[in-house]
């Protein structure tokens, strides 16, 4: 569990020492030495908030405090924080302190402070979850597919279901499967899939993923949805993943499986640890 800490501590730590730098998803996810993809997913579910917020954030409090303490231009607080331009930095910095850069050099002006963070994961007793390792064939899913960023991903996936049901994809891609599929270490490919069989026919305007032969955790939900598939969710990447002394995470994708409407399994690939 302290390597764990530790690990994402470290992350944590790299992005501040940086935040005046271009700062890379893959340098930052190495620190924790798990992949992008699941830095990602682990950094939200634990934070409240993504690794771009963060980044984000942490760089207009700095700015405001630069603005308000010791004067600077606002074109070098711009430039300095990785602003393409004055106005694309004023906007951020208006729509996260109320203010503009130009006010925020006012004295006695209030500005906000978003302060860095420190992780600590703590076992409070009394809170199981429920799973089994599966060793799985290889198998294919076919569905509609769609890219998105790990930053709005949590907003636009559920706008994505309620596209494909309301055109009537429901009628040709049922949903059995909610799949997350990393595609460049900030943008992963989402799948509204079936499974699909090699006798069948792709429909239009679907694709095709094919998963390898392995072992997965598999973390059964009941309740309803969302609401009870998050909260194990959250108990997989804050307490299992943590704890578990027997496997480690293994490639770069993770399934949601809806048995019912108020029930269903999440599945995440891993390997025995040597």
């Amino acid at each position: 569990m302290n390597g764990w800490t530790e690990g994402i501590q470290n992350a944590i730590q790299y992005i501040e020492d940086n935040l005046t730098e271009k700062l890379d998803i893959e340098d930052i996810a190495a620190k924790a030495y798990v992949s992008p993809f699941y830095f990602q997913k682990i950094f939200n579910v634990l934070c409240g908030f993504t690794v771009g917020e963060y980044i984000r954030n942490r760089r207009l409090t700095l700015a405001a405090e630069e603005l308000s303490d010791f004067g600077i231009k606002v074109i070098d607080a711009a430039v300095k924080y990785g602003y393409d331009s004055p106005d694309s930095f004023t906007r951020a910095f208006m729509k996260f302190h109320g203010i503009s850069p130009s006010a925020a050099k006012k004295k006695g002006v209030k500005i906000k402070s978003f302060a860095p963070l420190k992780i600590k994961l703590t076992l409070e007793g009394g809170t199981m979850i429920e799973y089994k390792i599966v060793k799985k064939a290889a198998f294919t899913i076919v569905g509609k597919c769609r890219m998105f960023n790990a930053d709005t991903s949590y907003q636009k996936i559920p706008e994505f279901w309620t596209e494909h049901y309301k055109n009537g994809g429901g009628e040709i891609i049922k949903g059995m499967f909610g799949a997350c599929v990393d595609s460049n270490g900030t943008e992963f490919n989402y799948f509204i899939a079936d499974m699909y069989f090699p006798w069948n026919e792709i429909p239009d305007g679907c694709t095709t993923k094919t998963f390898s032969e392995g072992l997965w955790a598999v973390f059964p939900y009941h309740g309803e949805c969302p609401k009870a598939l998050q909260e194990v969710d959250t108990k997989i990447w804050s307490e299992w993943l943590p704890n578990c002394k027997e496997y480690e995470l293994s490639g770069n994708y993770s399934l949601e499986f809806y048995l019912e409407s108020d029930h269903g399994e999440i599945w995440v690939p891993v390997v025995k640890k040597k």
